[in-house]
């Protein structure tokens, strides 16, 4: 429970921090044409659409980081004791951390699809006069496209979050093995820092699938170019280019990276204040 209400709180603290990131980098993805450098995107967002659209969308991601942060890290250690008893170890290892991290990665998968779906669908600019607001955009996709359309890009969120998580938390306890013990606080920042870029290295080409899966309308009246992660990533290679794959990558892991470093810190801090 302790590592449940750690990861929830964590999850908040980064998004709230770093949610700006998150629409430039949106708006990247879904872009099949040049895109603008960080700064340019921020300056257009803010002299065409307002100051508010860069916080457009961030009601979901609320609800939604403290679910799925909470099960990051509960899941993680609940896979890690799996593990560990499975295969006869009483430490956790290089192998195994990468292994509970893709495991909980996967579970994680299940509790964000719908929070990401509806933050996606906000986020776009070709869109965003088609809903009011977080409710109304619930309502108008369950009614046009059904209730089971708010989980449309699950398949395409696993290979996401196993990536990035198997990165992510692989990468953790690799670096702090090469840490001295202190200061705790920083090493935890760096370790996080580090495995969130490698983490946001590793599953970028399958956010920018994701993110064009679950803004496509699923209506009886039309058919997806974007529908499974891997058929996708090809169309997205042979269409846009390889590097393509990367729209997003710079906002991505601006955000990411001191993200993790961020989720890392504040995780661990709220896990000692629980067991003192």
């Amino acid at each position: 429970m302790d590592s449940f209400a750690a990861g929830a709180i964590a999850g908040v603290t980064e998004v709230l921090t770093m949610y700006p990131l998150d629409v430039i980098k949106t708006r990247s993805q879904l872009s099949t044409g040049k895109n603008m450098g960080i700064i340019a995107s921020f300056n257009n967002i803010v002299q065409h659409e307002g100051v508010g659209r860069l916080y457009r969308g961030i009601i979901p991601p609320i609800l939604m980081e403290a679910p799925k942060r909470a099960t990051k890290f509960a899941a993680n250690d609940m896979w890690g004791q799996f593990y560990r008893k499975l295969f006869d170890v009483e430490k956790t290892n290089q192998s195994l951390s990468i292994l509970t991290g893709a495991s909980a990665g996967a579970m994680e998968s299940f509790v964000i699809v719908p929070f990401e779906l509806v933050k996606i669908r906000l986020q776009d600019k070709k869109s965003a006069h088609l809903y009011l607001g977080t409710m109304d955009c619930v309502k108008k996709i369950v009614k046009q496209e059904g209730a089971l359309a708010l989980y449309n890009g699950l398949e395409a969120t696993m290979m996401r979050n196993i990536t990035w998580n198997a990165g992510y938390f692989g990468v953790i306890f690799r670096v702090k093995a090469h840490l001295p013990e202190k200061p705790e606080i920083l090493n935890n920042f760096i370790a996080g820092a580090i495995g969130g870029c490698v983490g946001t290295v590793l599953n970028t080409p399958f956010d920018v699938v994701k993110s064009r899966i679950q803004n496509s309308s699923r209506t009886s009246s039309s058919s997806s170019k974007y529908n499974w992660s891997i058929p996708s990533l090809f169309i997205v290679a042979r269409e846009e280019g390889f590097w393509a794959l990367y729209k997003g990558f710079v906002p991505k892991v601006l955000r990411l990276g001191p993200g993790g470093g961020i989720l890392l810190v504040v995780y661990n801090v709220l896990m000692e204040f629980f067991r003192k």
